[in-house]
């Protein structure tokens, strides 16, 4: 679907108070009410950014709003330049929102234009990494207005740090793997993978259906963030943030302003 004006209308705003490090004090046009309308709005931002995608985020919809918005789940791009290595030093928004996300990473082999389900998705993960998403806008209220506000700006991401690979993820039960979040050393959230709907696989599968349906090729070795396992953890500059997945692999990032 293309975007009408109004759409490109915001999705300039947003992408002009990216560039500029500007923080948004209210949603920049009209708040879009489904996700078909947020997408074209991040579709159009996609275009005009003109940046390679070298991943997508997924997060999820809450258990109230799933049927308003006929998904469980939403979609953003993480541009290849703000993909990073484990240690790295990523950005964010002074003035908006702000948040690291320990999350399992997948990357794409080659997925073909076959039909898949929960089980046969496993046939083209290639990788499975520990890793952290960046969670960051410039509109600090990002998250206050429901899925379709925080999909219609790239889904809410700014970056991706890649942790070590789980190399025994075929053999794994990866729902039950134990997983902490700290933040400055302190402990800011523990769970697993088990109320993640169905699980890191359940997301590769959602985003393969979404991205077709908008009508855009997954490329192999693309990447997919497959949600936040222990919360959204706000950070600020000079803070640091780490993840420990099944109490042996660690992940971790410094956090500075642009």
């Amino acid at each position: 679907m293309s975007a009408t004006s109004e759409q490109q209308t915001i999705a300039r705003a947003f992408l002009a108070a990216r560039e500029s490090r500007t923080p948004l004090a209210d949603y920049p046009g009209a708040i879009p009410l489904t996700m078909g309308d947020a997408y074209s709005i991040q579709s159009a931002a996609i275009a005009l950014d003109g940046r390679a995608v070298g991943g997508w985020k997924v997060g999820r919809i809450a258990p109230d709003l799933v049927a308003h918005y006929a998904s469980d789940r939403i979609a953003g791009p993480i541009f290849a330049d703000e993909i990073a290595e484990n240690g790295a030093a990523m950005p964010v928004y002074v003035g908006g929102f702000a948040a690291a996300e320990a999350e399992v990473l997948l990357r794409f082999g080659a997925i073909g234009d076959r039909e898949y389900d929960l089980d046969t998705v496993r046939s083209c993960i290639a990788e499975v990494r520990t890793g952290i998403e960046i969670a960051s806008s410039p509109f600090g209220g990002i998250n206050r207005y429901g899925p379709a506000v925080t999909a219609s700006d790239y889904g809410n991401n700014n970056g991706l740090v890649l942790g070590p690979p789980i190399d025994d993820w075929r053999e794994r039960d990866l729902i039950r793997m134990p997983v902490e979040m700290f933040v400055d050393g302190a402990l800011v959230g523990a769970a697993t993978m088990e109320g993640m709907l169905d699980g890191p696989f359940g997301s590769a599968l959602f985003l393969i259906r979404t991205l077709r349906a908008r009508g855009l090729a997954i490329e192999p070795d693309t990447w997919v963030s497959a949600g936040a396992i222990t919360g959204i953890h706000e950070v600020r500059p000079g803070q640091r943030a780490e993840a420990l997945f099944d109490k042996r692999i660690r992940v971790g990032c410094s956090i500075k302003s642009y």
